[in-house]
């Protein structure tokens, strides 16, 4: 057998153990409601993961340590079949409702839940929870059983750190392996020398400030159920929803501000977080990146509401605050959590188009490197416009001086600079052309005139950006097949930053024979 297949597979099967842990505990929801219907098909879904990621531990356990070709398809194959895997709760649940067994209790059929009976949604439905994006396969999520409702914030929540980070954390595995992998999704930031007291940290930190979420929303007049859900989902910038239009339902300013901390909560890097929660509060303005989501944020917001409101979207400076902080913010920390739908106001789909275009650039960007959100990041951004300036006037020196460019209190030489500039580039880069790809497919697939150019332009910006904010294009009914399959590799090229999954293609493409 190849080396490389071996240690592939040993570390995936980990994972898959890991899921199997996730799916488990979750049988306690249907426990606690009285949906006894749903414990089968959680049993079942776990099972099959435990099974083979056992099978495939087991074979491989004397495998070796991953190295960084090995640790980036394990984080791309790994993604992609976790989100296959989670899917299962959806489809069997839709499919026992469906058939209503005498002996499981006659849970009756909604044409929400109905719409998991067919397995693309319901991998569209979990590959959008687990890269924490939110765009959702539903059209009803208050009728969907409250296993459902769990299992969609459930592995939000979990997506939001990592499920690479979450099997770090349970298999305490040092060495560095583990580096390897924590790497290879997309992170570098460390708390610690070691790895694993890195992650175990990452996760305490995370638990903490979910719970402070759900009692601040609890508070402020969430009722508890959702109080739990929302919280899980806003930390995780994930935006999943148990309500029918997203956090419009409540129609209550008090909680709009309420989330508004949680979500920018989660888009700070976790590092900062634990300074910050060690009394070193100099971070929240001497951390570049962290200074930069309050001065990011703080624009956004101001441009927005200037945008809405001179643009009579709204008729009081309060309410075009309200609605353009929120919106902002939500699409900024790549929550996507909606209060601009029609059924309490002004839907997003019908604000003017530089406001549309405003809130499509805040998802590109995204938050702190090392956080919870999607897009391209604003260390990557501030590192390009840092390298411009520095080009630039690299001309009025004279060719013998030594210069050096100083980001985020480190001092990097000619090479340093070269290598980060280089990088983000390319990040960058590739992120706008897979967005252009997908904004060009959209448009040949929907009906012409149905929607406008920023609209189409949006909701590719919000599915690579893990964002979840829609105009109106997603659903079941909605969206085209090859629309939904376009949709499932913008969300999961976004979470992992591309590369991966590129590093993964061309590994299949060699075996394969085709390049």
């Amino acid at each position: 057998m190849n080396e490389a297949v071996e240690t592939i597979g040993r570390d995936l099967g980990r994972m898959f153990q890991a899921l199997a842990g996730l799916l488990f505990v979750s049988i306690l929801i249907p426990i606690v409601w009285g949906e006894y219907y749903a414990i089968p098909a959680l049993l079942v879904s776990g099972l099959i993961p435990f099974a083979i990621g056992y099978a495939l531990s087991s074979r491989f356990r004397k495998a070796t340590k991953p190295g960084k070709l090995h640790g980036m398809i394990i984080a791309a194959l790994g993604w992609f079949c976790v989100a296959i895997f989670g899917s299962l709760p959806f489809v069997l649940i839709a499919w026992t409702v469906e058939f209503a067994p005498p002996i499981l209790g006659e849970p009756s059929q909604t044409s929400t839940l109905a719409a998991f009976t067919n397995p693309l949604n319901a991998l569209f439905e979990s590959m959008s929870g687990f890269t924490g994006t939110g765009l959702t396969m539903t059209d009803n999520e208050e009728v969907l059983p409250r296993t459902l409702q769990w299992w969609r914030s459930f592995i939000e929540w979990v997506g939001g750190v990592g499920v690479i980070v979450l099997t770090t954390a349970i298999l305490a595995r040092p060495g560095s392996g583990s580096l390897t992998l924590y790497e290879s999704e997309a992170r570098s930031e460390r708390i610690h020398p070691s790895i694993v007291s890195t992650v175990q940290t990452i996760w305490w930190i995370f638990i903490l400030f979910t719970f402070v979420s759900i009692l601040l929303l609890w508070v402020v007049g969430m009722p508890i159920w959702g109080a739990i859900n929302h919280g899980m989902t806003g930390l995780a910038t994930g935006g999943f929803s148990i309500t029918d239009n997203s956090i419009a339902t409540y129609d209550s300013a008090a909680i709009d501000f309420a989330l508004l901390p949680i979500m920018l909560l989660g888009s700070i890097a976790f590092p900062v977080h634990y300074l910050i929660l060690r009394g070193d509060l100099r971070n929240l303005y001497a951390d570049l990146q962290t200074r930069w989501v309050f001065i990011y944020m703080g624009i956004g917001t101001a441009l927005l509401t200037a945008l809405v409101y001179v643009g009579d979207t709204y008729d009081s400076l309060f309410t075009a605050f309200r609605y353009g902080s929120f919106q902002f913010i939500s699409a900024a920390t790549c929550a996507g959590f909606q209060t601009a739908v029609d059924a309490t106001n002004v839907a997003l789909g019908r604000w003017p188009t530089q406001a549309q275009l405003t809130v499509s650039f805040g998802m590109l960007i995204g938050g702190a490197a090392g956080s919870t959100v999607g897009g391209i990041k604003l260390i990557r951004a501030l590192t390009l416009l840092k390298g411009i300036r520095f080009r630039i006037s690299d001309v009025f020196y004279p060719e013998t001086a030594v210069r050096r460019l100083r980001i985020n209190g480190r001092r990097l030489n000619e090479q340093e600079m070269r290598q980060e500039f280089e990088e983000a580039a390319i990040i960058t880069a590739l992120w706008l052309i897979f967005l252009g790809i997908g904004t060009f497919v959209l448009l040949l697939l929907l009906p012409q005139g149905e929607y406008t150019l920023e609209n189409v332009l949006f909701e590719v910006a919000s599915a690579q950006g893990n964002v979840g904010l829609s105009a109106g294009i997603t659903g079941p009914e909605s969206l085209p097949t090859l629309g939904k399959i376009m949709f499932l590799f913008n969300m999961w090229i976004g979470r992992l930053e591309i590369i991966p999954v590129l590093v993964l293609l061309r590994a299949g493409f060699r075996r394969g024979g085709l390049y």
